[in-house]
C-alpha cells in the first residue's frame, strides 16, 4: 500500500508543469533558507558582526549589501580613500552599479533599499531554477535536470537568494546567456553581456568562453556547419565582454584622475590578510594563498604550491574526463574551466571562496546525473548541512574579514 501511494504521489507530481514544480522546490528551499537564518540571529552573540538583537533584516543589509547600499545613494568616490600609511582603502568602486542602482528603483514603493534587493534577489533566484532547467533538461534528462535545481536552491549558498548581493542577478544572466549561445540565439545575447558587465566582475571568463567557443565551432565546422553570420556573431560578442570587461576599470581611473583606481581598490581587501600591497600580477593571488594558509595552519608554504598544483590538475581532469561532467556538453565545460581559470587569475582565495563558485552552477547537473536514490537523497542532506554552516559561519559568528561570505 505504502509503495502503491508513493508511485501514485510521484506520477500526480510528474503531471505538474515544470515551471509550477520547480515553484514548489523554490518556495520550499526559501522557506528552508529562512529558517536557517531565524535560528542564526537568535545565535548571534555580543561578539558578532550583527550583534545580540540581530535579525533576517539585518543580514538582508549585512556585509557587502552595505556597499551596494552606499553606492545606491552615495555614488561613487571622486577620490580615493587612503589608509594611514597612504594606501587605497576599501571603497565602493569594488561593486558594479547594476544591482546596487536596481535595488534602489525596486525598493522605491516601500521605502526600503533592502526590499528593493530583496525581491531582485528572490525573482532573480526562481529565474535561474527556470533557466538552469531549461539548460540541462535536454542534456541529463528531466528527472536529473530537476534534482540539479533542487540542489541549486537548497544548496550550500541558497542564502544568496535572500541577501543583498549582485551574486544571484548574475548567475541569472549567465544562464540565460548560456542557454542563448547553446541555442545560436547570438542576437539576444549582446543585451544579456551588457548587463552582465556591470552587475558583478566575471564578464572577461565569458569572453574567454566565447573565444573557446568559437575555435570548438571552428575545429566541428565540417559536421557542425559554421556559417558567417555566426563567426561574425561569436568574434563581436567576444569583443564586446572583452571591452566591457575592462571598461568599469577605465570609468574608475576616469573618474578619481588614477588610471590604477581599480585595481588598487580591490587589492586593498587582499591586505586584510597581509598580502596585496605589491601589485597586481595575474595567478599570483593562489600562489600567496597557497602559502599563506598553510603557513597559518603550521605547515611548510612549500606544501601549499604542491596541494595548489593538485587542485588545478584535478579538476582540470574533472573537466575532461569525468563522466558526469562529459553528460553536460563541451560548452558547459568550456564555460567551467574558463571561469576557473579567470579565478585562478585574479582572485586571492578566502572566506569568500565559496560565494565565487556561484557562476559554475551549471555544474550542479553533473552532481544530478547518478541516479541512485540513495545518492540524491543523500546528496540533497549535504547540501542543507553545507547551507547551515555557511550561514552559521558568516552570519551567526561573523565579526571579522575572516569570516566575510
Amino acid at each position: 500500500m505504502a509503495h502503491s501511494a508513493l508511485i501514485g504521489a510521484a506520477r500526480r507530481w510528474a503531471r505538474i508543469p515544470i515551471a509550477a514544480r520547480i515553484a514548489v522546490v523554490y518556495v520550499v528551499g526559501r522557506l528552508i533558507t529562512t529558517g536557517f537564518l531565524q535560528l542564526a540571529a537568535h545565535l548571534s552573540g555580543p561578539g558578532t558582526r550583527f550583534g545580540t538583537d540581530a535579525n533576517i533584516g539585518s543580514f538582508v543589509l549585512g556585509w557587502d549589501a552595505q556597499w551596494y547600499w552606499l553606492v545606491a545613494w552615495g555614488g561613487y568616490p571622486s577620490a580615493l580613500p587612503l589608509t594611514e600609511s597612504g594606501q587605497v582603502a576599501e571603497n565602493a568602486w569594488a561593486f558594479m552599479p547594476v544591482y546596487a542602482y536596481a535595488a534602489k528603483v525596486i525598493g522605491i514603493p516601500f521605502g526600503s533599499w533592502g526590499a528593493g534587493a530583496l525581491l531582485i534577489s528572490l525573482v532573480a533566484g526562481f529565474f535561474a531554477c527556470l533557466m538552469l532547467y531549461r539548460l540541462l533538461h535536454q542534456r541529463i534528462g528531466s528527472s536529473a535536470a530537476m534534482w540539479a535545481v533542487t540542489f541549486f536552491a537548497w544548496g550550500p549558498l541558497a542564502a544568496l537568494f535572500q541577501v543583498g548581493y549582485a551574486e544571484v542577478l548574475f548567475v541569472l544572466l549567465l544562464l540565460i546567456a548560456l542557454d542563448l549561445v547553446a541555442r545560436r540565439r547570438f542576437a539576444w545575447v549582446y543585451p544579456v553581456v551588457l548587463v552582465m558587465a556591470f552587475t558583478r566582475p566575471g564578464i572577461l571568463a565569458f569572453a574567454l568562453y566565447l573565444g573557446l567557443y568559437g575555435i570548438l565551432r571552428w575545429v566541428r565546422r565540417r559536421t557542425d556547419p559554421l556559417p558567417a553570420r555566426d563567426v561574425v556573431h561569436i568574434v563581436a560578442l567576444g569583443a564586446l565582454a572583452t571591452v566591457t570587461g575592462f571598461a568599469w576599470q577605465v570609468a574608475a581611473g576616469l573618474v578619481t584622475g588614477d588610471s590604477g583606481a581599480y585595481l588598487a581598490t580591490e587589492l586593498s581587501w587582499r591586505r586584510n590578510w597581509g598580502v596585496g600591497s605589491e601589485g597586481f600580477m595575474p595567478f599570483d593571488g593562489w600562489v600567496q594563498a597557497a602559502q599563506f594558509w598553510f603557513t597559518q595552519w603550521g605547515l611548510p608554504g612549500w606544501w601549499g604550491l604542491i596541494a595548489l598544483i593538485l587542485l588545478v590538475v584535478g579538476a582540470g581532469g574533472a573537466l575532461l574526463f569525468a563522466p558526469p561532467v562529459r553528460r553536460l556538453g563541451v560548452d558547459l565545460r568550456l564555460w567551467s574551466a574558463s571561469y576557473l581559470l579567470y579565478l585562478l587569475a585574479v582572485f586571492f582565495p578566502q572566506s569568500s571562496t565559496f560565494r565565487l563558485l556561484m557562476p559554475l552552477t551549471p555544474l550542479w547537473g553533473a552532481v544530478a546525473v547518478p541516479r541512485s536514490r540513495v545518492y540524491r537523497y543523500g546528496m540533497l542532506l549535504l547540501c542543507l548541512l553545507g547551507q547551515w554552516l555557511w550561514i552559521y559561519h558568516v552570519y551567526a559568528l561573523g565579526n571579522t574579514f575572516w569570516q566575510v561570505p
